[in-house]
């Protein structure tokens, strides 16, 4: 299982890597790169060109804020999830990438997910449809969590 998080901008680095530290939890691999959809089109091209060879159960996490090209991109294109995970510093900057990142034309289906935590824990659960080890372990954190309310 692997889960490659592709960014729009060096910038998203740190978001990014909350959400790696979150699959790392469970075990699962990533890969962060940056590739912007606007500035290095035929990289993004060539990433999703490899990913759909890969036979490795992948699950694709975008993170790109303003005009969200990227994940629109990837989906277009690629055989596996895409799940987009925008970040935003403030309320104004969540307004524009929120409906950035909503609003996709048709047969390009990117799954958005606001907290990184969420999008890790999405991409887990879509891993876990297949993986035993996985889903128990899945199923241990949503017990413990129970215990805490």
């Amino acid at each position: 299982m692997i889960v490659p998080i592709i960014l729009g901008s060096k910038t998203d680095k740190d978001h990014a890597q909350k959400i790696a530290d979150v699959l790392s939890e469970f075990s699962v691999k990533s890969d962060i790169i940056v590739a912007s959809a606007h500035k290095v089109p035929e990289k993004v091209v060539e990433i999703v060109k490899k990913l759909n060879e890969n036979t490795e159960p992948t699950v694709v996490i975008t993170v790109v804020g303003m005009s969200n090209g990227l994940g629109g991109v990837v989906a277009g294109s690629c055989v596996h999830p895409v799940i987009s995970c925008p970040p935003f510093k403030d309320h104004e900057d969540y307004l524009v990438n929120v409906h950035s990142n909503l609003q996709m034309p048709s047969d390009v289906p990117v799954m958005t997910v606001l907290n990184y935590k969420n999008a890790a824990l999405a991409a887990l659960r879509i891993f876990a449809q297949s993986d035993a080890s996985l889903k128990k372990k899945l199923l241990q954190r949503i017990e413990s969590i129970k215990k805490e309310y």
